[in-house]
């Protein structure tokens, strides 16, 4: 069966285990999310299920889960709850990552930056040379100064280290992407 649901993610906490001692895992609010649409491979040309929570409070956010070559048994108005995952499972988790504005080359590509003697004034973060003498153009996709972060990301192999059904929260070992309070989709594979 498929394992899916969207949740959101509330920050990073420390919890106790016998035997690895203090772990780092990230909290993901996971209420009950409600399968809206079934799609099939014989109407729509591929299978698929839609489902929808209203985590944000203002409006409900949908997401479509592909589940081609696992069986779903998943009918229009079931629920999924956070009791489909067992510590253990290995997930994939997606969000958008943390925007962090226009940012220049060191911040943004980890360039070393200029030294700070010899004939160097007033450029220690600068690139340095961008260009070449054919085709006297900047070439698409440069490593250059710009918008940093704000795009869509996802972790594999993350592990389920806290399943508690009564507060719907499910807990990852390490990071996951996007700040506090943001949408993220989980999904076991």
């Amino acid at each position: 069966m498929a394992k899916f649901i969207l949740g959101r993610k509330i920050g990073m906490t420390t919890i106790y285990d016998k035997d690895r001692g203090a772990v780092n895992v990230t909290l993901i609010e996971c209420t009950p999310n409600k399968v809206t649409l079934v799609r099939t491979q014989e109407r729509d040309g591929y299978e698929a299920v839609q489902v929808s929570t209203d985590l944000t409070n203002k409006k409900t956010k949908s997401k479509e889960f592909r589940t081609e070559g696992v069986t779903s048994e998943l009918k229009e108005g079931d629920e999924i709850k956070v009791d489909i995952f067992e510590i253990g499972d290995e997930l994939k988790i997606s969000g958008i990552t943390k925007a962090k504005g226009f940012q220049g080359v060191m911040k943004r590509h980890g360039f070393h930056g200029s030294p700070s003697t010899h004939g160097h004034r007033h450029d220690h973060r600068a690139p340095g040379s961008i260009g070449s003498a054919f085709p006297q153009h900047v070439i698409k996709g440069k490593k250059m100064a710009g918008r940093m972060g704000g795009i869509r990301s996802s972790v594999k192999g993350i592990q389920v280290a806290l399943v508690d059904t009564e507060k719907n929260l499910l807990g990852v070992h390490g990071a996951v992407p996007g700040v506090s309070g943001r949408i993220v989709e989980v999904r076991a594979y």
